[in-house]
């Protein structure tokens, strides 16, 4: 099995991207895909706002193009940001973690709730998902109004979680996908406390990422 699966973090916030290593640990199997996750230096330090995510497109569509070895991609930013121009310039698959997260949670329940980072977050969000189609299986999005940085440093953010979480389960959602990448060491811990699922979007498009490279594996059988 050839070419790994490259899982880019578009800010230049390396702590997030430890932090994906990290969700990543247990993707790791013995003769499973390689996955390398990798920084977007070009990038600002935290995807916060529509400028923000235009402004990556042009870098991460070059980093894409540069790794010819790759099998599969994963964008981990929640807003997808150069989704559509990545897929123009490579064959490779490309996930993006806002899709995949939604598409898994709708899989795990029939109504799902999503935790942004901040009020401006949500209307991104909200206009991807309506280009999805999925506006009617969504029972909410709540914002904890902090930073990037803060989704994974912050002292105060599991109870914040918490809190958010609850407040969409309440309003139906039986699954929650966590809407900012920088959240992801939280998942396990968030899920046991509010007892439904919890889906970090970066694990659910790795998931995908990893069925496309083993379904395409010339010596699977």
């Amino acid at each position: 099995m050839t070419g790994p699966i490259v899982v880019i973090n578009p800010n230049s916030n390396k702590t997030i991207t430890e932090g994906l290593e990290q969700a990543l640990k247990g993707f790791r199997l013995k003769n499973g895909p390689e996955i390398e996750c990798i920084t977007l230096y070009e990038g600002p330090f935290g995807i916060e706002s529509q400028l923000d995510s235009d402004s990556v497109i042009i870098p991460l569509s070059k980093l894409v193009a540069s790794r010819s070895d790759a099998n599969a991609f994963v964008i981990a930013c929640y807003s997808d940001p150069g989704l559509d121009t990545c897929r123009s310039i490579t064959t490779k698959p490309v996930f993006g973690i806002q899709e995949s997260g939604v598409l898994t949670a709708m899989a795990r329940a029939d109504l799902f709730g999503v935790i942004a980072i901040s009020e401006a977050s949500i209307q991104r969000h909200r206009r991807f998902m309506a280009r999805m189609n999925v506006l009617g299986r969504l029972a909410g999005e709540l914002a904890l109004n902090i930073s990037v940085d803060a989704s994974a440093n912050g002292e105060d953010t599991f109870q914040l979680l918490a809190q958010t979480g609850n407040l969409l389960k309440n309003q139906g959602a039986g699954a929650i996908v966590l809407g900012c990448s920088g959240m992801a060491n939280h998942r396990s811990a968030l899920e046991n406390k509010l007892g439904i699922t919890v889906i970090d979007p970066t694990q659910a498009a790795v998931s995908m990422a990893m069925g496309s490279v083993l379904a395409s594996d010339p010596h699977k059988n």
